[in-house]
């Protein structure tokens, strides 16, 4: 299989992640359920991983990365934790439903969009200028599109917040390992990301970093410490990590962020990028393929339509051919209403630091020979 579709997760993984979650499954228990040897070392692996995350992610202290099972279950704590009654809330144009749906469902704030036209980042960064103008309590904006790659100008836009006190919360689940993530130089009240993605990880791990805000726990459980309190504990991490951690999930993801640290996040986007701009060159010459293109302003994501084929019907056909893509609104309907693409979708190539050179060229014949058999 030529497995182009990371963005959802990235299944070829580096052998030391399965090593390291196998071997947890049977050498470590609960942390901070006993002094014995089993406890004891997933207490160590724990610690380790939010040291190797603070350190990757500009976190002031490793107490302040908590652990989470996916991307959206960060993001739900810290909409919870930032997000009150009455509150005017900003995300970006952009924002994946593990951000809108949650918004949605409360019926008693206000919310509002910074829309600009994919890949116009300057354009993007005036949007929220002008919408920051007339009072905004909290900004919600991805780091990346993923549906177009878009990097959005995150950097500039924590600077706006910063200015005017508005807390940040950043959605980097398609920038973590393949984009400099800086929660400390952002000034971002949390960031939060998936394990499984650029991180290379297991599934059903997550990270939410944790500016100096304290926020108020979205579950309430035992967390091993102050068992005698009925209220949660105040420190972090304990405050948002009710219950049993998933230790062999987090031994993976910390097998993981050593990969990304060995290989650099620079290079590893880089080389994703590189592959992303090989495939565009080589559909774009195809006729009735329309390429989602940015430039400086893409990562390792691109979106295509093919005209005359339904999206799931490209999808389908690559399928059937040992190509792995994604087709239809990668749960990321906003996006697609404002590019304009709500109604047809569009297949999705994103790509990893397992995929070649060869796996690109391979996977362009194949959409070329697609629109040849279409034409005739």
């Amino acid at each position: 299989m030529i497995y182009l579709d990371s963005a959802a997760t990235t299944m070829e993984k580096p052998p030391a992640v399965a090593h390291a979650t196998a071997w947890a499954m049977t050498h470590m228990a609960s942390p901070g359920r006993g002094g014995h040897s089993a406890g004891m070392r997933a207490a160590d692996t724990l610690f380790e991983l939010r040291e190797t995350a603070a350190d990757l992610f500009d976190v002031p202290s490793p107490d302040r990365v908590v652990l989470t099972y996916n991307a959206t279950h960060a993001l739900n704590m810290a909409i919870h934790a930032l997000v009150h009654p009455g509150c005017t809330v900003l995300i970006s144009g952009y924002e994946h439903n593990a951000v809108t749906r949650p918004l949605c469902a409360r019926k008693d704030i206000t919310l509002r969009v910074a829309k600009a036209p994919v890949f116009d980042r300057r354009g993007m960064l005036d949007a929220f200028a002008r919408e920051l103008e007339h009072g905004v309590d909290v900004v919600i904006c991805t780091h990346v599109s993923n549906v177009f790659g878009f990097i959005l100008p995150v950097e500039e836009l924590a600077g706006l917040c910063r200015d005017r006190g508005v807390p940040l919360l950043v959605d980097a689940s398609q920038s973590a390992g393949s984009l400099p993530v800086h929660l400390g130089a952002w000034g971002a009240a949390y960031v939060a990301m998936p394990g499984h993605k650029g991180l290379y990880g297991p599934q059903g791990t997550g990270l939410l970093l944790c500016g100096e805000d304290q926020p108020a726990p979205l579950l309430y459980g035992g967390t091993g410490s102050e068992s005698k309190n009925q209220a949660m504990p105040e420190i972090l991490p304990d405050r948002l990590e009710a219950g049993t951690q998933n230790v062999s999930g987090a031994a993976g993801l910390l097998a993981g962020l050593r990969f990304v640290r060995r290989k650099g996040v620079s290079r590893i986007g880089a080389y994703e990028h590189c592959l992303c701009t090989h495939m565009m060159d080589a559909l774009e010459q195809l006729p009735g393929v329309r390429v989602f293109r940015g430039g400086d302003a893409q990562s390792g994501v691109c979106s295509i339509t093919v005209e005359g084929m339904d999206c799931e019907e490209v999808g389908a056909w690559l399928a059937r051919r040992g190509v792995a893509v994604r087709a239809g609104l990668h749960c990321a309907p906003l996006a697609h209403q404002t590019v304009g693409t709500l109604d047809t979708g569009t297949v999705r190539l994103s790509f990893s630091a397992f995929n070649t050179l060869q796996q690109v060229r391979t996977a362009a014949s194949l959409v070329g020979q697609m629109v040849r058999c279409r034409g005739r």
